[in-house]
């Protein structure tokens, strides 16, 4: 197997990957905004402890990287280099949502506890859920992308020698 077909193999999963704990925290939001705030504080910072650095940042750095080298690999052919583009924004996007809408959220329950509770909780737990929301949508955009390009790719790619055989994507 060849580097580029290694390389868009890893993309899909990586792109697979990377929008699982996002659409997790979505499918979760029902539940999570019926908690007191104890309860939900208690949540935050110990179920999700270290989510970020141990799996969502590792997919989303490891997608865009992914994502950039096969669109410069595919500069030529226009169409799957754009969807490779789409792919990179949509991490690009993931990411930045977190650190506009998560980070702080994350930073200021740090210190907290339920005695120190500020009275607006509820208005950090929507911010971070909306952004969790955000990078889920953006995580379905990378994959749905991803996925539109590896078809593509696998769609023009046919061994040398047939009769019906085009460039290599």
């Amino acid at each position: 197997m060849n580097i580029r077909r290694r390389l868009r193999w890893l993309g899909l999963i990586v792109a697979a990957c990377a929008c699982l704990a996002p659409l997790a925290h979505v499918m979760e939001l029902p539940n999570k905004l019926r908690l007191d705030g104890p309860l939900w504080l208690a949540v935050q910072q110990h179920l999700y402890n270290d989510w970020g650095p141990v799996i969502g940042a590792p997919t989303e750095i490891a997608g865009l990287i992914i994502s950039m080298a096969l669109a410069a690999i595919h500069r030529k052919n226009r169409p799957t280099m754009l969807l490779y583009s789409i792919t990179a924004i949509a991490y690009g996007a993931m990411i930045l949502s977190f650190f506009l809408l998560n980070a702080p959220v994350n930073e200021a329950l740090n210190g907290w506890t339920p005695q120190t509770l500020p009275a607006d909780w509820d208005r950090y737990r929507l911010q971070w859920e909306i952004g969790h929301a955000i990078a889920a949508l953006f995580g379905v955009i990378a994959l749905v992308a991803m996925s539109m390009a590896f078809s593509r790719c696998a769609r023009t790619t046919v061994v040398i020698g047939s009769p019906d055989a085009q460039p290599r994507a």
